[in-house]
């Protein structure tokens, strides 16, 4: 039985992939930048074996911090640091912060203990906020984390969270920097980091 299960470990994959960052609107002023998340596993961690979700930089910060409180004595990935002048344009800029959450998200997929963490697989397979990651994972929805999942390529339950603007908010013409709020770069796709 033993031999079994270690062959089925040895056999298990979870491949991560941060790409297509695009420019999305909050309001007049507010604009973000956030990025498509596509994992593919054979793991029996997880529920759905492909999914794509979009996030943003603070949802990476948060996941982050709530990983930080369960797992007190591993050393977690580090995040991209945040850059005030953060710009769509530069090229260089958005490729080191997608290869950098790539690697944050490898790093945590790699650690067998954080993988029990729903708020990690919700982050991962759902369209949820994280409001609603948070009310989810704690069982206050009509809804379990295994539905939310299953449910988020229909698009049943999300709901969008409209407040205030976070510390990954670009600016856009307001200070000059950053790109257009008009502007997608949906063009010219940046490839996968292999690592």
């Amino acid at each position: 039985m033993d031999s079994m299960l270690e062959n089925l470990s040895k056999n298990e994959f979870i491949s991560i992939c941060v790409r297509d960052p695009r420019l999305q609107k909050e309001d007049l002023w507010h604009t973000h930048v956030d990025y498509d998340i596509c994992l593919h596993t054979n793991s029996m961690c997880f529920r759905k074996k492909a999914s794509c979700v979009r996030r943003r930089y603070s949802e990476f910060v948060w996941l982050r911090h709530c990983l930080e409180q369960n797992a007190l004595i591993i050393q977690l990935p580090k995040l991209p640091p945040w850059n005030p002048f953060f710009s769509l344009k530069n090229r260089e800029q958005v490729s080191q912060r997608m290869k950098g959450l790539q690697e944050f998200l490898e790093g945590v997929l790699h650690t067998p203990f954080l993988l029990s963490d729903s708020r990690l697989h919700l982050f991962l397979q759902s369209n949820l906020s994280i409001t609603k990651i948070e009310r989810c994972a704690l069982g206050r929805t009509r809804y379990t984390v295994a539905e939310a999942i299953q449910r988020s390529n229909l698009d049943c339950i999300r709901i969008e969270d409209k407040g205030s603007c976070d510390s990954d908010c670009e600016s856009s013409s307001s200070s000059g920097l950053g790109q257009s709020v008009d502007s997608v770069m949906r063009d010219s796709p940046l490839p996968c980091f292999e690592s």
